[in-house]
């Protein structure tokens, strides 16, 4: 039964390891026998690591990981989070809703909220918005969470609201935060669909100032509309 299970196991890479698993996921893991929680976390290890450059494939390792251990809130979180990044909307929600429940946590609200827009709910995105309390969440999921209530704002043609729901103290480009990059592009992004061109450029330029690693194309969206 055991080599039956393993063939039916997605093939992990060469160089995944269980102890570059998270601490405390490993933690959550500690409930299943020892030769199970070592599998399960190795095929979440991999997960993580394709998450980005091959979402279906992080999605199989995560869904294998949930036949295995599906009450375990952090293999659950690796499904829905494999799933949106994978653009299985409607699989994200469910296993995100599920680890709110679960971990009684708003964590992971602005993903869930994006999966709902992305689904073509916009309104459904602003009520979790409106719903949440913002002094719950960490700063960055704040932010993120700003960012996809203004996208909803524009899905619904409110262009002047999406780009009043950006602002705020850290719109500033006096500070430099690890969530400063993306919250000024959302706002360029929102002043250039508002026609506000002169204004976006400035901004985008500000984005691609605080946009370290370059994970934008700021500068490039500065230029098209400084040229245009």
């Amino acid at each position: 039964m055991v080599a039956r299970e393993l063939l039916e196991a997605p093939e992990l890479p060469e160089d995944i390891d269980f102890a570059d698993l998270d601490p405390e996921a490993r933690r959550e893991l500690r409930s299943l026998p020892r030769d199970l929680a070592e599998r399960v976390g190795r095929h979440l290890v991999a997960a993580g690591s394709l998450v980005d450059e091959d979402p279906e494939a992080a999605l199989a390792h995560a869904r294998y990981a949930k036949a295995k251990a599906s009450r375990i809130p952090v293999v659950r979180e690796a499904v829905g989070l494999a799933a949106y990044h994978a653009g299985n909307w409607s699989e994200a929600l469910s296993e995100l809703r599920a680890v709110r429940r679960m971990t009684r946590t708003d964590a992971h609200v602005a993903v869930i909220a994006d999966a709902e827009r992305a689904l073509g709910r916009p309104e459904r995105a602003l009520d979790i918005a409106k719903e949440t309390d913002p002094k719950t969440l960490p700063k960055e999921v704040q932010v993120e969470l700003r960012i996809v209530a203004a996208g909803a704002r524009r899905d619904l043609g409110q262009l002047d609201a999406a780009v009043v729901a950006l602002q705020g103290d850290d719109l500033d480009p006096k500070r430099s935060e690890p969530w400063s990059a993306r919250l000024f592009y959302a706002y360029a992004d929102n002043l250039a669909a508002a026609g506000r061109t002169d204004e976006a450029v400035r901004w985008f330029l500000h984005a691609a100032d605080a946009d370290l690693e370059e994970e934008t194309d700021a500068a490039e969206r500065a230029g098209e509309l400084a040229g245009g």
